[in-house]
């Protein structure tokens, strides 16, 4: 009888002991919190991208939005590759993201700590101003209605001007109020995803290049870029963006008093 009790009290020892290393076993570590959260404004999109996880039991990326800063995320999609797309976004709405890391186990890591918010907006291709000295009724663009209009109209931001004299391109603010500068050349209007706060040319015009790319601070605050693609005696040709939400560009709100 004695030893069919420990032979009992054995067995459950064993069990015991199984059900422990079992415990043991099971992965209750979430991957690391993913790093170097950023974000590409785009038209009607917002692309977010990080560093990817290397861990060997990584499964998946979670991707948080929110309309407010650190708080009130919620999930809007999956994704296996260090980037994500959200189409489902307003241009001139702003809107805030975070990333969690997932393993095999369903471990999921903090949220990212980078604060990465971002503001959509239009943007258009192969655009035409032509020399205002010749045709006067189409030299000039507004941004904010995506128009090109006659030079000296009252919403003209921009108009393109061939001087004879000088032989030389010139892009020039048509207000006083609206401010201009050359960011060099770039090889796509994606390289430029901020407004700078200081180096707007005082003369109110600046040079046109092909290749080049323009930053536009308009006369009612808002932030435009162009690059130019074409270039003659006369037209210009070019591509734009333009940020709808009013002192806002690339998610950076500048308030035209506070500046330099």
């Amino acid at each position: 009888m004695l030893k069919k009790y420990y032979l009992v009290v054995l067995a459950l020892a064993l069990s015991f002991s199984a059900c422990m290393n079992e415990l043991s076993e099971i992965d209750m570590e979430a991957p690391a919190v993913p790093r170097g959260v950023a974000s590409t404004t785009g038209d009607e999109m917002v692309t977010i991208s990080w560093y990817p996880n290397h861990e060997g039991d990584f499964d998946i990326y979670h991707v948080y939005r929110s309309a407010q800063e650190n708080t009130g995320y919620y999930f809007i999609g999956a994704t296996d590759q260090p980037f994500f797309v959200d189409r489902d976004v307003v241009n001139g709405e702003t809107y805030f993201y975070a990333v969690a890391a997932l393993d095999y186990s369903g471990n999921e890591s903090e949220l990212s700590y980078d604060l990465v918010h971002d503001t959509p907006r239009p943007e258009g291709y192969g655009v035409r101003i032509y020399n205002f000295r010749q045709f006067p009724d189409i030299a000039g663009y507004d941004f904010s209605d995506f128009a090109v209009l006659h030079y000296r109209a009252g919403s003209t931001d921009i108009y393109f001007e061939y001087h004879p004299d000088a032989d030389g391109f010139f892009i020039n603010a048509f207000s006083d109020d609206t401010d201009i500068q050359d960011y060099g050349y770039t090889e796509s209007m994606d390289e430029i995803s901020y407004a700078p706060e200081q180096g707007w040319s005082d003369l109110g015009y600046v040079e046109a290049i092909v290749g080049h790319t323009y930053i536009v601070w308009t006369h009612d605050n808002h932030f435009a870029k162009i690059r130019i693609t074409q270039l003659n005696q006369d037209l210009v040709e070019f591509d734009w963006a333009y940020q709808t939400d009013p002192g806002n560009h690339e998610l950076k709100v500048s308030q035209r008093d506070h500046l330099p």
